[in-house]
């Protein structure tokens, strides 16, 4: 196989890990190694003179929206899922005692030995896994250690990830999923229902859909301004239900060309909507680019959980949203085709995105 083949396969050639322990070592007068540096980090926009305050994502109540009389909370929903593509969900049904349990396994996961950790490593040809998939040579990485794995169907799970995990965590995260699950499909509901599709239809495509999760550990460092947490992008989900883990914040949004950073509500979920959605809505939700920022001081450990179709349902416009004044926008594609060709490249902004747009062409020009 060529080189150039190489990039192009399904997953990785080869992978890396231990940001958390090269970190500990990190000082202000220590160069940050190259490998990490990012030169054209665009810093977030900052308060002005007069101390306006930023703009927030919207929050909604969970029981306000799923009230009977919701149509105006549901048309705020469309607006939010529209204008930001992101948004904050309170008195979402999870209990704190769970979040407060989740805390603590997945602190004593990361802090585990890097020898215990290694045996999760992404091995070759794979994206699942702990540490950093490497495709390409001179490309940049993340300041953070993370653990990516797909969790539904059952079947699809590694052998040697998710059941070998220390069992605390392993019983911890399932109930976690549960909770998820019901969440996530409520959600889905409530963002088709926006959109004229009816819950038969959202669940056709979602319900036990293919669902994955990211646990991400972000070291502090001393230059912080020279890294980024994760690159800039949009994901390539129907939603995406982040959990702000231990409360340090660094999640930042692209809105109207600038970076915002996202202020956490206590115990809420931050959702955004991924690129499927987009595609779903024919445009009518926005996949918002979204990148995390490393703080100098404090570790910032989040749980991102994807929440997908099945592999076997077709992605593409729903039909009722599309018509001969209002055409589809992006191509049909079968999921487990759409999976693969995400994992077989890099994050890049909303490439991804881009490559499912029909092209229009101008008869005139």
């Amino acid at each position: 196989m060529t080189s150039k083949q190489v990039s192009t396969v399904f997953g990785t050639t080869h992978s890396v890990l231990g940001v958390m322990e090269m970190a500990k070592t990190c000082t202000p007068e220590m160069g940050i190694p190259e490998m990490y540096i990012r030169p054209e980090h665009e810093p977030p926009i900052q308060l002005d003179e007069t101390n306006t305050p930023l703009p927030t994502i919207p929050v909604f109540d969970l029981q306000s929206l799923l009230c009977g009389t919701a149509s105006t909370e549901l048309e705020k929903l469309y607006i939010a899922c529209k204008d930001w593509g992101f948004f904050q969900v309170v008195n979402h049904g999870v209990s704190s005692q769970l979040l407060e349990k989740l805390k603590l396994e997945t602190e004593k996961f990361f802090n585990l030995p890097i020898e215990e950790k290694r045996k999760y490593q992404i091995r070759p040809g794979d994206v699942q896994g702990y540490g950093h998939a490497i495709r390409c040579k001179d490309q940049k990485l993340d300041w953070g250690d993370r653990f990516y794995m797909v969790i539904n169907p059952v079947k699809r799970r590694k052998p040697y990830l998710f059941p070998e995990l220390p069992s605390p965590l392993r019983d911890t995260l399932e109930s976690y999923f549960s909770e998820l699950r019901k969440l996530g499909m409520t959600l889905l509901g409530l963002l088709g229902k926006a959109i004229s599709m009816d819950m038969k239809e959202v669940e056709n495509l979602f319900e036990d859909g293919m669902q994955s999760v990211r646990m991400t550990y972000y070291p502090p460092c001393p230059r912080s301004e020279q890294v980024v947490g994760l690159t800039p992008h949009s994901d390539a989900t129907g939603i995406t239900i982040l959990n702000q883990v231990n409360g340090v914040e660094g999640l930042e949004i692209k809105k109207c060309g600038v970076w915002i950073p996202v202020t956490f509500l206590p115990d809420a979920f931050v959702i955004n909507v991924g690129d499927i959605m987009e595609i779903l809505s024919n445009g009518a939700y926005t996949s918002i680019e979204h990148r995390a920022s490393v703080n100098k001081e404090k570790e910032r450990i989040s749980i991102a959980m994807f929440f997908n179709p099945k592999f076997e349902a077709e992605i593409g416009p729903v039909k009722r949203l599309t018509s001969s004044e209002n055409p589809p926008l992006f191509k049909t594609m079968l999921m487990e085709d759409y999976f693969k060709d995400f994992f077989s490249r890099n994050l890049d902004g909303k490439s991804h995105l881009e490559k499912m747009r029909v092209k229009s062409f101008n008869l005139y020009s």
